[in-house]
């Protein structure tokens, strides 16, 4: 038996315009780390919007898949799971900023990250690390990228620089979480934290908490949450 179309919903509704306002400020920052979609999933009344930060780019490179997920509360329920150009959202929220609904981009775009099966759980605690420390290995790791690259560096060079940085072990205190196992951080990759603070996970005075499934992580904060899949050389 075939199974049943689902149309894609027209509109999402807000039940504020600071809901709508918030998604434009995690797609913008999401824009400035490169444009390769943002995925618009819900189930439900909310909406999951998720965007690639870093990714390997050549077969058994030490870079992580790292994707950034903000979920939003909508007024009514709706099912979708469209990938959609980061610019088409931007557009339509700049034809009227003060809506509270999102007119759903027709076009959507063909991504290899986007069809990776993130896991739904059990999620293990971890451990918690404050926000300064992962901003702090952020901006060091940005800095080391700046001053590695040349002037008009190739994409395989960027690439390269990219790789060695956000691929290393995030060596920041963690407090481990009650009956956790004191290993299961080990590897967890710079780049999470790249991804939480050009995002706009990370605020002042707070904590991020660390869960793990299988070969997954997830960094969480109040405003957001970074999902890891372990690069192949990491994996156990």
């Amino acid at each position: 038996m075939q199974a049943p179309t689902v149309s894609v919903p027209e509109q999402l509704e807000f039940s504020d315009a600071r809901d709508l306002a918030d998604l434009k400020n995690f797609v913008t920052r999401a824009k400035s780390i490169q444009d390769s979609g943002v995925r618009l999933q819900a189930s439900g009344p909310v909406l999951l919007a998720s965007v690639c930060v870093l990714r390997p780019a050549l077969l058994g490179e030490a870079t992580p898949t790292v994707l950034g997920l903000r979920t939003i509360a909508l007024t009514t329920g709706v099912e979708l799971d469209v990938t959609v150009p980061l610019s088409a959202v931007l557009d339509r929220i700049a034809r009227d900023p003060e809506a509270s609904h999102l007119d759903v981009p027709p076009t959507t775009v063909r991504e290899s990250w986007a069809g990776v099966s993130v896991p739904k759980g059990p999620w293990e605690p971890v451990a918690s690390i404050g926000a300064a420390a992962l901003r702090t290995a952020a901006e060091d790791g940005i800095s080391r990228v700046a001053g590695v690259l040349p002037d008009s560096p190739g994409a395989l060079i960027v690439n390269n620089a990219r790789a060695t940085v956000w691929g290393e072990e995030f060596d920041g205190a963690w407090s481990l979480a009650p009956g956790a196992d004191p290993t299961a951080y080990r590897g967890f990759p710079r780049g999470a934290a790249f991804a939480a603070h050009t995002l706009g996970f990370l605020t002042e005075g707070s904590a991020a908490l660390l869960f793990r499934h299988g070969t997954w992580w997830r960094l969480s904060t109040p405003a957001g949450h970074v999902l890891v899949r372990r690069a192949a050389l990491l994996q156990d």
